[in-house]
């Protein structure tokens, strides 16, 4: 028997009207200084959030967890050996056993109908921690990160995405800002582009909105004029590593440089990206991709990303805040 989503779901950034989007920044903003300041009111005392992580991640995990215990909430993490789920138990059921213990269910993992179905049938607010569709807690950062870094209305901001615009990052960011209003422009090599059902949604929205978008192969017009670029890795988790051989002479015309800062014409740009980012050999995969394809760094170079114009870590830290209002949002009394 199937149910109703429960108010306080977020499951993709299209859930949300533009108030709503942006009082949930606003509050994480207000939550920020708090915690700066060294005040705790932990409005959730005595709640039970389940964490189900199909993929493997630093900040969605951090955030989540932190953000519940400073308000005085439990967690629990299942990781992919950890449950029965969508294994030896359908989504439904184990929706229904989750519901009947916990106040509220996060999960990251790869399907969009998995999230749907945990929402549809739990009776309890659920959150997308990440999708290969979505990825709406990570838009509420990217967007509480550039209103901090931006003089004037949250209309008035305008964001390059350069790489793969197929993927979870790029389609919410091209649905984000046109719920919003912004100027968002994907720099993208045709065979990447969004796909065209997320493009009509992105439409659809910005008919309302007045937003601008933009979906080009041209990565200097894109560029030109931005408060913000953003980017992401070449090959999203769950893709093979072949995929590699396919992405880098395809998406190298898209590196985040600082010849690409410098042509956006903005000397107050500002570079964002997701994480975690190839952008030098420290890592066994940097390592790796400077073996094979002689690249130091991939989708960004290093004098980009530790560059005063890199805002990552900021970034990075909104998780927190902006997940920690969802919370609040969504199961404070």
């Amino acid at each position: 028997m199937s149910g109703t989503r429960v108010r306080g779901s977020l499951l993709k950034e299209s859930d949300l009207s533009k108030a709503e989007f942006l009082s949930l920044v606003e509050h994480a903003r207000a939550l920020k200084n708090d915690r700066r300041a060294g005040t705790r009111c932990r409005r959730l005392i005595g709640k039970n959030v389940a964490l189900i992580f199909e993929k493997s991640s630093t900040r969605t995990r951090c955030a989540f967890e932190v953000a519940a215990h400073d308000e005085g909430a439990h967690v629990t993490y299942l990781d992919p050996a950890g449950s029965h789920l969508g294994k030896d138990e359908s989504v439904p059921d184990t929706a229904r056993v989750l519901g009947r213990m916990f106040d509220g269910i996060e999960f990251r993992g790869f399907d969009q109908h998995t999230v749907d179905q945990l929402a549809e049938f739990s009776g309890v607010p659920v959150w997308n921690g990440l999708t290969d569709q979505w990825h709406p807690t990570q838009m509420l950062a990217d967007v509480m990160t550039m209103v901090e870094n931006h003089r004037g209305p949250i209309e008035s901001i305008a964001v390059c995405f350069t790489g793969d615009g197929r993927n979870n990052v790029a389609r919410s960011l091209l649905v984000t800002g046109a719920l919003l209003g912004l100027d968002v422009r994907i720099a993208a090599p045709r065979q990447l582009w969004p796909p065209d059902d997320v493009v009509q949604i992105a439409n659809d929205l910005a008919a309302t909105s007045g937003a601008r978008l933009l979906v080009t192969d041209d990565l200097s017009t894109a560029v030109d004029g931005v408060d913000f670029v953003y980017t992401d890795v070449w090959v999203s988790m769950g893709e093979t590593d072949e995929h590699w051989a396919q992405r880098v002479p395809l998406l190298l015309p898209y590196r985040v440089t600082a010849a690409v800062l410098k042509s956006s014409h903005n000397p107050d740009v500002k570079f964002l990206h997701c994480l975690p980012s190839v952008h030098d050999r420290s890592t066994a995969l940097g390592r790796r991709l400077f073996d094979q394809f002689d690249l130091d760094g991939a989708e960004v170079t290093d004098e980009v990303f530790t560059s005063p114009a890199s805002v990552v870590f900021d970034q990075a830290e909104n998780r927190m805040h902006t997940i920690r209002a969802v919370l609040v949002n969504a199961l404070a009394d």
